[in-house]
């Protein structure tokens, strides 16, 4: 017979491994890691071991003895249950990545500069770190490596899922390769910089799976918490034996293990490994592999982000913003000669002059059959286009076109280039032959909505720090229109390590993303390290988190899911505990009631009678861990705000509905139980 189409399914396979895990966690050795859980399941076989025996003697209550331990079991099984859910996310993750693996034969070099015909052939997973190995165009990258020698193509679509090949290089901040991506065309030279068993791929497999997923403080914290909290129910719960006895009631062994299990906080104990297991998840899939939970909780708890201002704030290359005519010379004049001496320049500030020439002219820029470009050089500092009618179009820095005109700005234009410079901006004068003719604003530009994302990190209580090379005026004219809230200009390394460490003095937690060699000393200081993936082996050993898209942007991500996870945690907490209260009010006056008919007037839900109230209690406490799982794999939504109106949203939507909710469920469990006449 064919299994469930919806079985069938990714997500049903998902489903069904989860079922299958759920009961291998009944393991007694799993279980210990989960105090309440552990307590709620020896409760389960209690309760268990007392209804198998009243059944076989004939005892009555057997019935309902077995009732409430069923619904205990079915309480420890969803918690496992929420717990193989989340980890059987990572573990398909890690299963595609475990597919791009593969034990291939590689050319093993002697040396750095041995000559490719004396290279021998060794399978890969006996490359040992320092080795040196060359790849070719279609080879399989074997392990992470260095570039020594060459440029190529690589595609990293495998670790990335981006489809575009980028380029590395010996050298600078792209010599970094990962093991499983593929070379696309030329040949590198590569130095091993992982053991068998230690490369970046094998990290990732492991972190994804929750092989090596380690607690984090707080939730080593909480899990202490509940650990004591469970302890000292235990011993309220047995000292009441005694009390009772000497009030003259009896209160049946299984009511006793009924209100243990309601009283300690099942709800957050069953979810807690889930939700730090889904907060890891949710950066998986942001494509951030993160090196510990640590990390993860870190960037929940940051205060201070440090942003690079190239490629994270703007999109890092200068663009033509406007272009002022010197005296005596039309703005459409100025266009045609600034655009034509772009036309042979590829850079992408070259091609926006051409695009606002365009754009001024309303059309298309005459037509220069036979013009001959002018290459720009470090030396000259210029660039643009002789024309066949003999006119040199020239256009670049304002002191060295000064030098080839030999002459000086008219006041006017003086005054456009060093407004220019104030705002931040880069003026590139123009000339034809030695007459200048204006002047280009050449601006970074700021990326979309990166003002208000700044605004809603503000309103979170982050600080914003923009890390610039720029001199002080340029960075601060860029910092006020992004909206930062301040900027480190002319960084050095040794500046950027300094900065963070006068911050953490200060009681401040700060994050920073970097790609280079230089970021790596910054990078380790960093409570939150981001590196790219793109970047160096010394950023990425530093770093704590890796960005596998290489996004700069990716930090303020990184800290929404911290937050999010923070902010999960103690909403199902705040939740968990409350909802006890309504436990109490159905079980302890069921259970002291016949001894103190007082305690009637606690039966504010008007249950049934002292079975069904203890029934009903046990019921909806395994129902609601089945009803939060889906929350607690998705997450609270956090919306940026105030800690103090975090707290009070927390209060007033988990605190009070940790209220209200129990009540209503548990007496509408009592009403389905009367009605079923099962109590």
């Amino acid at each position: 017979m064919s299994k469930h189409p919806i079985l069938r399914t990714p997500a049903g396979q998902l489903q069904r491994a989860a079922i299958r895990d759920a009961f291998v966690k009944l393991d007694p050795r799993r279980l210990k890691s989960n105090p309440v859980m552990f307590a709620t399941a020896v409760t389960a076989l209690l309760t268990t071991v007392l209804g198998l025996r009243d059944l076989v003697s004939g005892t009555g209550g057997a019935g309902a003895t077995l009732h409430i331990s069923a619904w205990l079991w079915i309480a420890v099984l969803f918690a496992n249950y929420a717990e193989a859910l989340a980890e059987g996310r990572g573990r398909a993750r890690a299963d595609s990545l475990r597919a791009t693996k593969a034990d291939t034969m590689v050319r093993l070099l002697a040396e750095a500069n041995t000559p490719p015909e004396e290279a021998t052939m060794v399978a890969s997973s006996g490359l040992r770190e320092g080795q040196y190995v060359l790849v070719t165009a279609g080879d399989i990258i074997p392990t992470d490596a260095e570039v020594v020698h060459g440029v190529a193509s690589v595609d990293e679509s495998a670790i990335t899922g981006e489809s575009a090949p980028v380029i590395r290089e010996s050298g600078g901040d792209r010599s970094s390769v990962t093991g499983g991506t593929r070379i696309v065309s030329d040949s590198l030279v590569l130095r091993v910089t992982a053991e068998p068993g230690k490369s970046f791929l094998d990290r990732m497999i492991a972190l994804v799976e929750g092989a090596e997923r380690q607690r984090t403080p707080n939730e080593i914290a909480l899990n202490i918490l509940l650990a004591g909290l469970t302890l000292i129910f235990l011993f309220v719960v047995v000292t009441l034996e005694p009390f009772a006895s000497f009030s003259g009631a009896q209160i049946p062994v299984v009511a006793l293990a009924a209100l243990f299990v309601t009283l300690i906080p099942t709800t957050i104990g069953a979810l807690l490994s889930a939700i730090g297991i889904a907060g890891m998840d949710r950066l998986v899939r942001a494509n951030v592999i993160a090196k510990s939970g640590r990390a993860v909780e870190a960037a929940g708890d940051v205060d201070t982000l440090l942003l690079d201002k190239t490629g994270t704030i703007t999109f890092g290359n200068r663009m033509a913003d406007d272009l002022f005519p010197a005296p005596g010379v039309t703005r459409e004049a100025l266009a045609v000669a600034a655009g034509l001496a772009s036309l042979a320049d590829e850079t992408p500030e070259g091609k926006s002059v051409t695009e606002k020439a365009r754009e001024i002219l309303g059309r298309g820029l005459p037509e220069a059959p036979g013009a001959e470009a002018v290459p720009f050089t470090a030396q000259t500092r210029l660039s643009g286009v002789d024309l066949p009618d003999g006119r040199r179009l020239r256009k670049g820095a304002v002191d060295a076109i000064m030098r080839l005109t030999g002459q000086s700005l008219p006041a006017a234009l003086a005054h456009s280039v060093e407004t220019i410079a104030r705002s931040g901006g880069t003026p590139l004068l123009v000339a034809e032959d030695r007459a200048i003719l204006g002047v280009i604003h050449l601006k970074d530009i700021i990326k979309p909505g990166v003002r208000e994302r700044f605004a809603d990190l503000r309103a979170m209580g982050i600080r914003t720090v923009m890390i610039t090379g720029d001199n002080p005026l340029t960075a601060a004219a860029i910092a006020a229109e992004a909206g930062v809230d301040d900027f480190l200009a002319e960084a050095t390394p040794e500046m950027k390590l300094d900065y963070i460490r006068k911050a953490q003095a200060g009681g401040r937690l700060v994050a920073m993303c970097g790609d280079g060699s230089n970021d790596a000393p910054a990078l380790a200081q960093a409570d939150v390290g981001v590196a790219m993936n793109s970047g160096t082996p010394a950023a990425k050993e530093a770093a704590n988190l890796i960005d596998l898209d290489s996004d700069p942007t990716k930090l303020i991500e990184v800290v929404m899911v911290g937050k999010g996870l923070l902010i999960s945690r103690g909403s199902l907490t705040t939740f968990s505990i409350a909802n006890d209260v309504a436990k109490y009010f159905a079980i302890l006056p069921a259970i002291f009631v016949t001894a103190y008919p007082g305690l009637s007037v606690l039966n504010v839900m008007q249950l049934a009678s002292p079975t069904s109230a203890i029934l009903s209690a046990v019921i909806f406490n395994a129902l609601i861990i089945v009803a939060l799982i889906p929350l607690a794999l998705r997450g609270v939504k956090y919306a940026p705000s105030s800690a103090a109106a975090l707290l009070r949203r927390n209060l007033l939507v988990y605190g009070a509905g940790g209220l209200i909710v129990p009540f209503l469920g548990i007496k509408a469990v009592d009403m389905a139980l009367a009605a079923l006449n099962l109590a």
